[in-house]
């Protein structure tokens, strides 16, 4: 494919010298999801960094709930703080081991339990089924603060792409449920909005990483015929949300060049506008899911710094 000219310079050499598989995914169909999750898991696995215990556990249930831990080393003395992380894939692919490189060097550079969790994914199990994973998830963490060594008080929920929008509405399902109670959320390009009607929705038919097509395939999975209707709820596309108050402190990013910016940007400014603190970073020249694509270019260890940055302030890393 022809690369946009507006790419940053580096990122942009990089793609042309061959693009990362996980980003090429433009003909996502039901009938290719069984290979493609199997090629993903293979290809796609990162490693955990040096210095961090990684384990995973079954929460108790008849799901038998998969999460996978990662705690910094050594043990500290005192409770830490914990971020429940979700995968990114669209609502239909992804895995915790994805996520091994950042989800470990989150708990390594801001001194922190990360608990991320393995969702069923749509369309075998539509919504409501990964958000309440997700919330069960949380509480679950919540609930084993001292087996796990965590501060409770200090407890965050966080995710990439379909992930973020996962963690923005457990978010709203804690505030709504009463509890756990969050000291913040981190959501970096979250899949926020199913109606697809703003303008870089329909800007990126086209695009480096999850093009328009594949959103409207993630979403239709999700939710099948009620896609973009009105009888679609906050708890599956956060945007819908009529009251966004009450909710924990956020901190939301996008890429310039992909469909979810203006739906990120207008969540992080209705954040504000119901007086919980956000901030918002747009990141020029940038694909979706840039940065774990590319880590190794300037701009994408540029967001890595400035989202261990907003954790250790927003959580009191040790």
């Amino acid at each position: 494919m022809s690369l946009d000219p507006r790419l940053d310079p580096e990122i942009s050499a990089a793609l042309a010298a061959g693009p990362p598989r996980s980003t090429l995914l433009d003909r996502l169909s039901r009938a290719s999801l069984a290979e493609l999750r199997a090629a993903r898991a293979e290809s796609d696995a990162t490693r955990p960094v040096e210095g961090v215990r990684v384990r995973d556990h079954r929460l108790p249930g008849p799901e038998a709930l998969r999460v996978r831990i990662y705690r910094p080393e050594p043990d500290a003395s005192v409770p830490v703080p914990c971020l429940v992380w979700f995968h990114g894939g669209g609502m239909v692919l992804g895995t915790p081991e994805a996520d091994d490189a950042r989800g470990s060097a989150y708990a390594r550079d801001v001194g922190c339990v990360v608990v991320s969790v393995a969702y069923r994914l749509a369309p075998e199990h539509p919504h409501p089924v990964p958000v309440e994973d997700c919330y069960r998830a949380l509480r679950w963490t919540a609930g084993r603060a001292r087996a796990l060594g965590i501060d409770p008080h200090r407890l965050a929920v966080g995710g990439i792409s379909a992930g973020g929008g996962l963690a923005a509405a457990t978010a709203l399902l804690a505030r709504d449920r009463g509890g756990p109670a969050l000291a913040f959320q981190l959501l970096l390009c979250p899949m926020l909005d199913d109606r697809n009607t703003t303008p870089s929705s329909r800007e990126f038919s086209r695009a480096v990483a999850w093009p328009r097509a594949d959103n409207l395939f993630g979403w239709s999975a999700l939710l099948g015929p009620l896609a973009g209707t009105e009888a679609v709820p906050p708890y599956a596309a956060p945007a819908r949300a009529a009251d966004l108050s009450g909710l924990p402190a956020a901190y939301v990013d996008v890429g310039e060049l992909e469909v979810f910016r203006d739906e990120c940007a207008r969540y992080a400014l209705r954040l504000a506008e119901a007086g919980v603190p956000a901030e918002f970073r747009l990141w020029p020249g940038a694909f979706h899911g840039f940065d774990g694509a590319l880590p190794r270019v300037a701009l994408s260890r540029r967001a890595a710094a400035e989202q261990v940055a907003v954790l250790r302030r927003a959580l009191g890393g040790c």
